[in-house]
């Protein structure tokens, strides 16, 4: 399904009824990544809702113009045009600072919140160069040099080793990624706010899931999360990295799903 929103098509799923769950994926993603999660979900009892970003997947992909505020109000308007008034937002790595942005402006629309392989801190001074240069790359160059970084860092070393189909698909759909889309997300990322201190101030049910063999946002990264979340729920899944959600779907989803089970009407 399409929606025009600031005159750019976004994709989106939208699969089962019942309360919303908004899923946001991760970069250099797609919401094909979810594709373990929809029906699942919907199956106990949820309506699931999930996007590619601006630049990303199935939607448009402009020159310019990409930030985390961007993003986030897209996903605003995307609930508007869908006369949801609130969802449980679960974001996954870019996703999940994305889903911070919405916490802080859009406190109102997020019922509770999914923060699952990402982390509360901006990038230092390298970390924001190196996504320049590799921003400026992506440009010149398309999805290479982006896929050569990433797809060593997503993936739990057991993975790697035994589901090569796996890699491969998730291989394919940074390959397909459009460059201004890459870029774009690269130079968000580079300037995102850091949201640590402000952890404690997010006053919803939330959830942490975190893969133990995650390289791009380890243990401590979670950790940080769980402490500065006011009684937030959490579990850290063994034999998954990054794509925890692709890795180990089934305790992801029984994760989850309990997670929402246990939210107040």
């Amino acid at each position: 399904m399409n929606i025009t929103v600031d005159d750019i098509n976004l994709a989106y799923d939208d699969v089962g009824t019942g309360p919303a769950v908004l899923l946001i994926h991760g970069f250099p993603l797609n919401r094909q990544m979810w594709q373990p999660q929809l029906k699942p979900i919907a199956e106990a009892g949820y309506r699931v809702i999930a996007p590619d970003l601006r630049g990303f997947g199935a939607s448009d992909a402009p020159a310019g113009g990409y930030s985390m505020d961007r993003f986030a109000d897209d996903i605003i308007a995307l609930l508007d045009s869908l006369n949801i008034e609130q969802a449980v937002v679960g974001g996954m790595s870019m996703g999940g600072y994305i889903l911070m942005n919405l916490l802080e402006r859009y406190p109102d629309r997020v019922r509770a919140a999914c923060f699952i392989a990402t982390r509360s801190n901006a990038d230092d001074e390298a970390g924001r160069e190196r996504r320049k240069a590799m921003a400026a790359e992506a440009e010149r160059l398309g999805a290479n040099p982006v896929i050569k970084i990433f797809a060593e860092l997503l993936f739990a070393a057991d993975t790697a080793q035994e589901r090569p189909e796996l890699i491969a698909r998730v291989t394919s759909w940074m390959r397909e990624t459009n460059p201004k889309g890459l870029a774009g997300g690269l130079l968000a990322m580079s300037v995102r706010k850091d949201y640590t201190q402000m952890l404690p101030s997010f006053r919803h049910p939330s959830l942490v899931i975190a893969g133990a063999e995650d390289r791009a946002a380890p243990a401590e990264t979670a950790r940080t999360l769980i402490k500065g979340l006011t009684g937030c729920q959490s579990r850290v899944i063994e034999k998954a990295g990054h794509m925890v959600n692709m890795e180990q779907p089934g305790i992801f989803n029984d994760c989850m799903i309990q997670f929402l089970k246990s939210l107040p009407e």
